[in-house]
Parts: C-alpha cells; sequence; structure tokens
C-alpha cells in the first residue's frame, strides 16, 4: 500500500484504525531497541530505520541518494509487515529469529527474505521484534551491507 506521507507521524495517522494500534507499538519497540546511529524516518513509503548519509555517505547501492535501509514497518494490503534486513543478510540471525519465534510464537511464521508478515496485529511478536533489533549495531550493518550487497 504505497502512501504518499511525508512524516512518520502523517503515515500512522492515515493506517486504519484496526491497526494503529499495533503498528503503533510495534514503532515503540523498535524506538526502545534502535541501536545508536539508526535514525527513523521515511523510507520507501514506509516507517524506516536507516544508517543516515553522515554516517554512511555512499548510501543505498540501488539509490545512492537514499540513507542505507536496515528495518521498516509497514501496513500492507493484508499484514503488517515487519522488515529487517539483518534477518535477510545473515544465516546466523535469521536462524536464531526462526528459533526463537518457534518459542513464543503458536502460530506458524509467515517470513519471506526481509519481511516478517502479521496477518492478525495481535499476534506481533514485539518482545522478539525487540530483542532483534538489537542484535546488530549500525557497524555490523555496513560491514555486512558491504560483504554481501555492494559491488
Amino acid at each position: 500500500m504505497q502512501t504518499k506521507a511525508k512524516t512518520v507521524e502523517e503515515y500512522i495517522a492515515n493506517i486504519p484504525d484496526e491497526r494503529r494500534e499495533a503498528i503503533v507499538k510495534l514503532r515503540k519497540v523498535v524506538l526502545e531497541n534502535l541501536p545508536e546511529g539508526f535514525v527513523e524516518e521515511m523510507n520507501y513509503g514506509m516507517i524506516g530505520y536507516v544508517v543516515p548519509h553522515s554516517i554512511y555517505p555512499d548510501g543505498y547501492h540501488c539509490a545512492p541518494e537514499l540513507p542505507l535501509p536496515f528495518a521498516n514497518i509497514a501496513n500492507q494490503k493484508n499484514h503488517i509487515g515487519f522488515y529487517h534486513m539483518g534477518v535477510y543478510a545473515d544465516p546466523d540471525l535469521n536462524k536464531w529469529f526462526t528459533q526463537e519465534y518457534a518459542k513464543v510464537s503458536k502460530y506458524k511464521l509467515d517470513m519471506g527474505k526481509s519481511c516478517i508478515r502479521y496477518k492478525n496485529p495481535d499476534r506481533i511478536t514485539y518482545e522478539l521484534i525487540g530483542e532483534l533489533m538489537q542484535k546488530m549495531s549500525v557497524e555490523d550493518w555496513i560491514k555486512l551491507y558491504e560483504k554481501n550487497y555492494k559491488k
């Protein structure tokens, strides 16, 4: 669901009532666990957590004018999406997340590449997302990004 929102607050204000509370809570968990250096901004039409150009001047290889993306929260048509590039890029982190998810949720993990999909807002694994956010520093992400993606 593309948005024309220019700010995170505007994005949240336009989320349907039945999902707004869950996204606000998810955002709060992310912000409370966001490692130093990452910043929140609108990114790719979603709430984004990025490495700013002040830390990583090269930006994202697909669009260098944009900061290096790391995580996103999105209200999609059929789900709330939480995107975490580290889970996609680091097999060990992916393994950790999938194992921990199975311990805290009785529901099947709906995940593809970097996107964790929550079709029911009541099933969001907030504490696990908080732990996941703490697993990778800006420095760790830049190093992994350059190893895996930057050519």
